[in-house]
């Protein structure tokens, strides 16, 4: 099932942004695409929305007011050009905000955010069904690409790029910061063990003073990195 998206922004240019950034990714739909909340108000009344991309600044009524007067409002992603409003927007529970220009990989990584709260919800509210594994998207080449998070061994850097290896042998490559994906699966087992390597706490089969052992792959242990990784280690003891 797609995620409904309605973007609502009195700029053009950001809705066409923001537009493509969605079209991009497998799983959601656009069902509106409005200039202000006057607007948007009737598509809610007449469409399901799961996901409001949300402006500030804009004609009649700013975002914030306008989410504060939704009854049941659906998950909201700000969008807008202005710091300041970070921390309202975090106390009406928003999903995440976005400072414009924003950039895909940004983008990204509020979706992923989001299909992580989304499907949390869902377990919470099927009781005696088990919770699905979890996942992310990424971008390879110019599709994306579901990745199972217990799939993950290790992640390696490869200059602006990542090369993501996964417990079937195969590997993907995606161009992002190996401090991103760090970030991206700081919710997960996950830890950095040089400048180069992350692994999953999961997968480490063994390790020496400088190396970790992933099912008969050796991983080396930065010094910088050492004692975090050993603190963890002992902590799943």
């Amino acid at each position: 099932m797609k995620l409904r998206c309605l973007l609502i922004d009195d700029e053009p240019p950001a809705l066409k942004i923001l537009a493509r950034y969605i079209e991009s990714i497998n799983g959601l739909e656009i069902v509106g695409q409005c200039k202000n909340a006057i607007e948007a108000l009737d598509v809610l009344q007449q469409k399901t929305v799961d996901v409001i991309f949300l402006d500030i600044k804009m004609p009649h009524i700013i975002g914030t007011d306008f989410l504060k007067n939704l009854l049941h409002p659906p998950k909201v992603i700000f969008v807008t050009a202005y710091r300041e409003y970070a921390m309202d927007g975090f106390e009406l529970d928003a999903v995440d905000y976005l400072v414009k220009p924003v950039s895909f990989e940004r983008f990204f990584k509020a979706i992923t955010k989001l299909h992580r709260i989304m499907g949390l919800q869902a377990d919470t509210a099927t009781e005696g069904n088990p919770k699905p594994p979890p996942f992310i998207y990424l971008k390879v080449d110019r599709e994306m690409r579901k990745i199972f998070i217990d799939h993950i061994q290790y992640i390696e850097s490869w200059k602006d790029y990542v090369k993501i290896f996964l417990e079937d042998g195969k590997n993907v490559l995606v161009k992002q910061s190996i401090s991103s994906m760090g970030n991206l699966l700081s919710d997960h087992k996950f830890i950095r063990v040089h400048r180069s390597y992350i692994v999953s706490l999961n997968k480490i089969s063994g390790y020496t003073g400088g190396s970790l052992q992933l099912m008969g792959i050796e991983i080396p242990m930065g010094r910088l990195y050492k004692q975090s990784v050993m603190d963890r280690l002992h902590k799943l003891s």
